[in-house]
């Protein structure tokens, strides 16, 4: 069923990136349920219906940033293990990479810069009885902002670019995969939820680095979203993100996942929400503030025992919107 499902979603993958947008409503009608579910970044969240998604989201995006084509870095597959294990049909597919373009029209009244753009993107796909019927798609919207020069949080910590994908260069596993390995990853990547979720329990604040040394490798690169950055090793990762993440946010709580699988050296998951927690001043270099809802997404690769490299994506404009920021109005507000 897995190998099945990675065919089809590779088909489609395919099949969109040589669609236009008038053709988009065929395409949808090939690959998604009639009950096709979608969730988004804010704006967009909650879809339902082909119809909507791609009135919504695709045409609007399409129309802005023309020839868009994916750009995979990691491609993966597999039995989800959040899921009810009765349904048997269900298999989940995950691509990860970069949708590029031309940014030549506005969209969602970001300014067009007539120059390539490169939106971060983590695609998750449901397939059921050969049918896509559930899709999480998360894109770095602070990042679109930030390439067109609308910028609209302060300075980040780490170093946002346009982030390369595995290590060792072999992120597309379209075939099958070890199922030691597999286990192995997942294992490893449940090891290191646990431990920080017992952290979270405890109410501790920060996080002893020898904690971290338990799953994670020295030298790990944790590519984070655009208004955090990227850092390298665990010093610089607790220093850049981590412990403000940890020191700034009280009242932690872990909600869990939607999904969660591995495939081979490869992980990811995604949770709606993840986390819930309460800004009490410093991180993003924001006040204190009210409790909000947390969806994040984290696609890891493991190299021999513990986890080397960290893809994540937040949905900060939908965090930030919880507490009274709507970062979208306020660049609205400051174009003339």
């Amino acid at each position: 069923m897995i190998q099945q499902a990675k065919d089809f979603i590779w088909e489609y993958c395919e099949a969109f990136d040589n669609t236009d947008v008038s053709s988009l409503p065929e395409l949808f009608n090939q690959f998604m349920s009639d009950e096709y579910r979608w969730k988004g970044v804010y704006p967009f969240r909650d879809l339902s219906g082909p119809d909507a998604v791609i009135e919504h989201f695709w045409q609007p995006l399409k129309q802005s940033v023309k020839h868009l084509q994916r750009r995979i870095d990691i491609f993966i597959g597999g039995d989800n293990e959040i899921e009810d294990n009765s349904n048997a049909q269900a298999v989940w597919v995950m691509n990860m990479g970069h949708f590029t373009g031309l940014f030549d029209k506005p969209w969602l009244d970001i300014p067009p810069t007539g120059k390539m753009l490169n939106i971060r993107y983590a695609e998750f796909h449901r397939v059921e009885n050969n049918k896509i019927t559930d899709t999480g798609l998360f894109i770095d919207l602070i990042g679109v902002m930030q390439q067109a020069g609308v910028y609209p949080l302060p300075p980040s910590a780490g170093q946002y670019f346009v982030y390369p994908g595995p290590r060792n260069h072999q992120g597309i596993l379209r075939g099958e995969s070890d199922p030691l390995q597999t286990k192995k990853t997942l294992d490893t990547v449940n090891r290191m939820v646990e431990d920080l979720n017992q952290l979270n329990l405890s109410g501790a604040m920060g996080c002893p680095p020898e904690v971290l040394a338990q799953t994670w490798h020295q030298d790990m690169i944790w590519y984070g979203p655009c208004g955090i950055g990227a850092s390298y090793t665990i010093e610089r990762y607790q220093k850049q993100h981590q412990l403000p993440f940890r020191n700034g946010l009280g009242d932690k709580k872990y909600n869990g996942h939607v999904c969660r699988f591995a495939d081979g050296e490869l992980a990811c998951f995604f949770g709606w929400p993840n986390l819930t927690n309460t800004p009490k001043g410093g991180f993003l270099g924001m006040p204190s503030s009210v409790q909000a809802d947390m969806q994040v997404v984290d696609v890891y690769y493991r190299k021999d025992d513990k986890l080397s490299e960290n893809w994540v994506f937040i949905d900060i404009p939908w965090w930030l919107k919880q507490q009274g920021l709507d970062v979208l109005e306020r660049m609205r507000e400051m174009q003339f």
